[in-house]
Parts: structure tokens; sequence; C-alpha cells
């Protein structure tokens, strides 16, 4: 039978480096080199977050240096 819906791409996947919400409810995580701090803390729930890994698609931050930026509001 003909089906006319086009393929779906594969999206290439790679090991990642992220932070893990430690808190047992919260499910929180973010890719490391979106993350501003050097140890960062949930934005959901404000606990401790370790670093880790997971497969997850790849994507490219145009801004690499976000942990070096100056914090706060320029005025």
């Amino acid at each position: 039978m003909y089906n006319r819906k086009k393929p779906l791409e594969e999206i290439p996947q790679a090991d990642a480096a992220i932070w893990e919400c430690t808190s047992d409810t919260c499910k929180g995580w973010m890719r490391d080199n979106f993350a501003f701090d050097n140890v960062p803390t949930c934005p959901i729930c404000a606990s401790e977050m370790v670093s880790t890994t997971r497969m997850l698609p790849l994507l490219e931050n145009s801004n690499s240096n976000l942990k070096t930026m100056p914090k706060g509001n320029r005025i």
C-alpha cells in the first residue's frame, strides 16, 4: 500500500553532560552548556544538582561561555 507521509529523519544523539536535581520529588535537569553557574541549583525547587550524562539530541549553544558572563542586569 502506498503511504504519502514523508519518512522521519533520525535525529543524531550523543552523550551530553547535564545537571540533575537531587530531590526525589523534582524531575528538573538542564544541559551543562546551558547552565549559568559552575554548580547550579535547581530552578524548580532550589535543591542541589549533581552532574551526570544522558543520551540527548545534539544541540549547539552559540553562546558557549554562559558561566563567565557577568551576573545581574545592566542599567
